[in-house]
């Protein structure tokens, strides 16, 4: 009853035949009533009280007026605890039954049951959850732990190795029964693979180009130990966090790699150096090849062709010898007089003042013709210097007045020296 109730503490009679409130209810008054509705419902007429009247005395209490409400208690938790073996699996989760703790049976995903506690007890294992597991590093990469990262590689060489292991399971029986702590057997798994990968390979092989080759090879060593010991977990990818020297060599390290990359700039270079040079010298050396070929072939032809003139020649030579050795006389001068300053002079008169100017003739002659015809003068005139080699006595009127006036300019000299 409420505190708010107007009838809270009233007294006397309420007119309507009930007990008047004269305070909080009374414990007594209570403990009767459910006495008696607890013997009306066990089939008792009337609502007495156990083993006791309606006065104020004292209560007595008889256990056989109980023996209906244990049965029916007892009905009730029989009710709960058969009702306690009914679980739900998960489309993700797969159900483990023990009886007694030894495995009975494995259930499928939906609402199943089972036997109640003690008798039967069920695991529920996630299959499609994928797990991580962190080796060499926690969290992040800046938390080392350098015991798991630290490995020795074949070439002598240490180097600090982080990866992580993603895993999940794919049998829940042998998760749960092979198993003392799975994480843990993953982690050893892997650092044993990983110790023996990296120890068959270079330290260059590991940190550059063969980084996903060592991951791959120990994602398959890893599920292959599982296996061993049945450990009923799947490798599901192996990720190469860092790899990397350690710290103390870290600048030595790095002057290494920047001399190696320098040396692959420079032998870049000087390959491509080599693609413009190389082609240009094949093609400088093909084109001199060729003309090399070109003028094997001139020459050669040229040699044929002077063979054939020659045979030529001898069998007019045969024919005529006079004729073809004059021939070959006047045309063996001309070619080699044709470049040479020409002065004829006459060896019979005794008389070196006896000369015949040709180069100035010939110019003269060349000036005074038509530029149409200079060369054909010129050829003319040369044939004819040429085949006028046989000089003769006769000295030209003009030399010959030339002669006289100097002899006269010599006599008059010779007087004005005797007076």
């Amino acid at each position: 009853m409420s505190l708010n109730d107007p009838q809270w503490g009233n007294r006397g009679n309420n007119g309507d035949g009930r007990r008047p409130n004269q305070g909080p209810p009374d414990l007594e008054d209570l403990w009767r009533d459910f006495n008696r509705r607890l013997s009306g419902m066990f089939g008792k007429k009337g609502g007495g009280n156990f083993g006791g009247g309606d006065s104020g005395g004292p209560v007595d209490f008889n256990p056989k007026l109980f023996r209906g409400g244990v049965g029916l208690l007892l009905g009730l938790a029989a009710l709960i605890w058969l009702a306690s073996g009914f679980y739900i699996v998960d489309a993700s989760q797969r159900g483990v039954v023990l009886q007694f703790g030894k495995f009975k049976e494995a259930s499928e995903p939906g609402l199943r049951w089972r036997l109640p506690f003690p008798i039967e007890s069920h695991e529920l294992v996630n299959l499609s959850g994928v797990r991580t597991k962190e080796v060499g590093y926690r969290g992040s990469e800046r938390n080392k732990v350098a015991k798991e990262a630290l490995m020795l590689t074949d070439d002598e060489n240490i180097i600090n190795i982080q990866f992580a292991v993603q895993y999940y399971l794919k049998d829940p029986v042998e998760y749960l029964f092979n198993n003392r702590d799975a994480d843990e057997a993953v982690m050893q798994a892997s650092e044993t693979a990983i110790r023996e990968i990296v120890g068959k390979s270079k330290m260059d092989f590991v940190l550059y180009e063969g980084r996903e080759q060592v991951a791959a090879q120990a994602a398959k060593l890893i599920q292959d130990i599982l296996d061993r010991y049945n450990t009923g977990i799947l490798i599901s990818r192996v990720t190469m966090q860092n790899a990397q020297p350690p710290e103390q060599v870290q600048a030595a390290f790095d002057d290494a790699v920047k001399a190696g990359q320098d040396r692959e700039r420079q032998k870049n270079e000087g390959q491509a150096y080599a693609n413009d040079v190389i082609p240009r010298a094949k093609g400088t050396a093909a084109r001199l090849m060729q003309e090399a070929d070109g003028y094997k072939q001139r020459m050669v032809a040229t040699a044929e062709g002077d063979a054939s003139r020659f045979k030529q020649v001898l069998t007019e030579y045969a024919k005529a010898p006079d004729v073809t050795r004059q021939r070959l006389y006047l045309e063996t001068m001309q070619q080699v007089l044709s470049s040479t300053s020409k002065v004829m002079v006459d060896a019979k008169a005794g008389s070196n003042l006896l000369y015949l100017p040709l180069d100035k003739l010939m110019e003269t002659v060349n000036s005074g013709a038509a530029p149409a015809a200079g060369a054909n003068a010129n050829n003319v005139a040369e044939s004819t210097v040429n085949r006028s080699v046989p000089i003769s006595n006769e000295v030209p009127p003009q030399l010959e007045k030339n002669n006289d006036l100097r002899s006269r300019d010599a006599l008059r000299s010779r007087d004005r020296d005797a007076r």
